[in-house]
């Protein structure tokens, strides 16, 4: 990406989420290029987990100062060292939740403004672009996570956020309308569209009008929005498939009396990437292998411990996510998972996921109807649906859409950087 170096200012898109960030380059011709993030250790990748670790180092004698390292480097720098260190996650979540103003971090106070800002500094400085050459736009959702909130401060605050890690320049648009962008530009008319936006921890809702004449180009009209998406789908697989393999159902005894469930909370964090890699701690080991003892399936207790201890977690959710793919156009799969003396070999076919994930569908269908409602629309009235993100390719989530809209009516685009593109490309 040689342009990232040309002395002309830099134009970016910028998708800064709860779960993940992607930021999208615009080349001298115009296209969009996804920047990519390393780490060491770490496959590089076009995603960076919105994840921030700060520690603090004495660099000259009693005057420590405050270190940090974001993405996956988080995670393995708070593993390093969990009690002299701080992980925050979620960030985004709090912008327009006016109760939190601040916090007090190794012994400073913080504003949620100082530790975006910290992140989005690192940020950049791993894919080398200096923020202050930067024009950039800057996704927001329709409506902030949370209840009760203020959408526009918690535009302002993302705004001062970016202000304050030394972006030159800063717009800010709708998640839905950029991950709408390329599809609408092929509109040569005005149409009302329903964006359906997967994310990896939450989906989004938007009924849009998008008018290709007039000076706003994409009107909201209506939104709902739910806390699953894809991870969820990969926590169904490791609920039916990995976890039974590592003794989600075993027992165990307490000074010999009735027997009783493992902990849940265990298998509960398999879901998630980043718990797993925080359960790594001597407590946590000790405490499975307290259990263990007494449980009627120790071995498999002993193959979690390999997980936790090895920091399988991404050859684990490689493997997961290997098979939900493969489902998207097959009607069987077979989950291959093996480490140490962990061999997990299963055939999942298409109905079991459908069966495993139709709660989750079910929520789905429930946002989109409260989306119509809010636009106070019916089904007909949608002109084009739109739906992106990796999620959008499960059968059983585009079939939820053409059955209520028709096939005819439906359109899919990019995976995971379609909002950073369009951002980039609503920046041309």
């Amino acid at each position: 990406m040689s342009s990232i170096t040309s002395p002309q200012s830099i134009r970016l898109g910028i998708d800064f989420g709860t779960t993940n960030t992607v930021v999208v380059v615009l080349d001298e011709h115009g296209r969009p290029c996804p920047a990519r993030f390393s780490f060491p250790h770490h496959a590089p990748s076009e995603t960076c987990r919105s994840l921030l670790c700060l520690w603090q180092e004495e660099t000259q004698p009693r005057r420590p100062t405050l270190q940090e390292a974001i993405g996956a480097a988080a995670i393995d720098a708070y593993l390093e060292d969990p009690a002299e260190s701080r992980l925050i996650m979620s960030m985004k979540s709090y912008l327009a939740q006016a109760s939190f103003r601040q916090t007090r971090l190794l012994g400073r106070v913080m504003t949620l403004e100082m530790l975006i800002s910290r992140f989005l500094t690192c940020m950049m400085h791993t894919i080398g672009i200096d923020p202050a050459r930067v024009s950039a736009t800057v996704g927001r959702p329709v409506h902030f996570a949370g209840d009760g909130v203020d959408d526009a401060f918690g535009e302002q605050r993302l705004r001062d956020s970016f202000s304050a890690a030394g972006f030159g320049h800063i717009n800010v648009a709708l998640e839905p309308e950029a991950a709408g962008w390329r599809f609408a530009q092929r509109l040569d008319a005005p149409a009302t569209v329903l964006v359906g936006d997967f994310g990896g921890g939450t989906s989004d809702f938007s009924i849009l009008r998008f008018d290709p004449g007039a000076t706003c180009r994409a009107t909201p009209l209506g939104y709902a929005g739910v806390g699953i998406a894809g991870d969820q789908f990969d926590y169904r697989i490791i609920e039916h498939v990995i976890a039974p393999e590592l003794g989600r159902h075993a027992t165990y005894r307490v000074m010999g009396g009735e027997p009783l469930p493992v902990p849940v909370e265990w298998y509960a964090s398999l879901g998630r990437w980043h718990r797993l890699a925080l359960m790594r701690t001597p407590q946590t080991l000790r405490n499975i292998a307290d259990v263990m003892r007494t449980a009627s399936e120790p071995e498999k207790l002993q193959a979690l411990m390999q997980v936790i201890d090895d920091q399988q977690g991404q050859a684990l959710y490689r493997a997961v996510g290997a098979a939900k793919r493969e489902l998207s156009h097959a009607d069987r799969t077979v989950l291959k998972y093996a480490h140490r003396d962990i061999d997990i070999h299963r055939e999942i076919t298409r109905a079991e996921f459908e069966d495993w994930i139709a709660p989750d569908i079910a929520r789905f269908d429930g946002a989109v109807e409260t989306a119509l409602q809010r636009a106070a629309l019916p089904a007909s009235a949608i002109d084009r649906v739109f739906l992106t993100g990796g999620t959008s390719f499960v059968p059983a989530v585009r079939d939820l859409f053409i059955h209520r809209f028709g096939a005819e009516r439906v359109d899919t685009g990019g995976e995971f950087v379609s909002v950073a593109e369009g951002l980039a490309l609503m920046n041309g």
